[in-house]
């Protein structure tokens, strides 16, 4: 699968009318469906692969709104669910007897997923995979933005089979909400960060070490920017350090005339070289 099998990018266009238009993209039939993918399959045909991402970017757009309580721009969300459409259509077997939107939505499902997960914020709020289990299914058990009970903890940690304590301190990483140290009442007794946190960090060399960490990693975030061309460091800027909302893949696209796919690929590139930055 190559970039000039992307469907269709998500600049020049607004949102609305790029939703009009996949809902208006004819269903294939099943037997269309299996003779598409095997040209694919054999003769790496990409017109046929063009085809069956095309009959399911519907799939994508409705996969993506069960994700707009994140607080993530829609159109970004679905340009990722439709990299997880194209790994699924270049990796679907025909002959296995299940038909391609079935197997797709696992792939859009897993890169949106990715996509939340680099995004949510720069602290990463789950970095396990029994982390980001918790994360994704809290937010669908948790009804409101109110804090969970004694008890509602428990029937979550139970229904993920988790324990409550670990169901308390995914909460406060996904909402960044202030909280007690001490508990307030006996129902908070065990829950609260006192009975899970120590308080090494808080002597004062520990301190020390950190303020110092804070500064040379502040030195660093600087030099590893520096050494970026002009438009890596505006896109990084613009996506990952603007002060107010951050701007979308098809705004910067917009700005620098060219695909979201290509400012999605200068962003991983300059965040790689960073990274090697940071660590030298």
């Amino acid at each position: 699968m190559t970039d000039n099998v992307l469907p269709m990018q998500l600049t020049g266009c607004s949102l609305q009318s790029y939703i009009q238009a996949v809902n208006r993209l004819p269903y294939l039939s099943q037997e269309e469906e299996i003779d598409l993918s095997r040209k694919l399959k054999v003769n790496n045909d990409l017109e046929a692969a063009r085809k069956l991402v095309l009959s399911h970017l519907r799939v994508v757009v409705a996969v993506a709104r069960g994700y707009t309580g994140y607080g993530l721009p829609q159109a970004d969300l679905i340009q990722e669910g439709n990299i997880g459409l194209m790994k699924a259509v270049k990796r679907f077997d025909p002959d296995r007897g299940v038909r391609l939107v079935s197997f797709a939505i696992h792939w859009i499902k897993a890169e949106i997923h990715e996509f939340i997960i680099r995004n949510w914020r720069l602290v990463k709020i789950a970095t396990t995979k029994s982390q980001r289990k918790l994360f994704f299914n809290l937010r669908s058990l948790k009804e409101g933005h109110e804090s969970l009970s004694k008890d509602e903890i428990g029937h979550i940690a139970k229904s993920l089979n988790v324990k409550p304590e670990e169901v308390s301190e995914m909460e406060t990483r996904l909402y960044g909400r202030d909280i007690p140290l001490e508990p307030v009442s006996e129902e908070d007794e065990g829950i609260a960060p006192i009975a899970y946190l120590s308080d090494e960090h808080a002597e004062p060399l520990k301190l020390l070490e950190a303020k110092q960490k804070e500064n040379m990693l502040g030195e660093g975030l600087s030099n590893a920017l520096s050494s970026l061309d002009e438009r890596s460091r505006r896109i990084i800027e613009a996506r990952w350090l603007a002060e107010g909302e951050s701007a979308t893949l098809h705004e910067l696209a917009a700005e620098f005339n060219v695909s979201a796919e290509r400012i999605r690929q200068i962003e991983q590139k300059a965040m790689q070289k960073m990274r090697m930055s940071l660590a030298a």
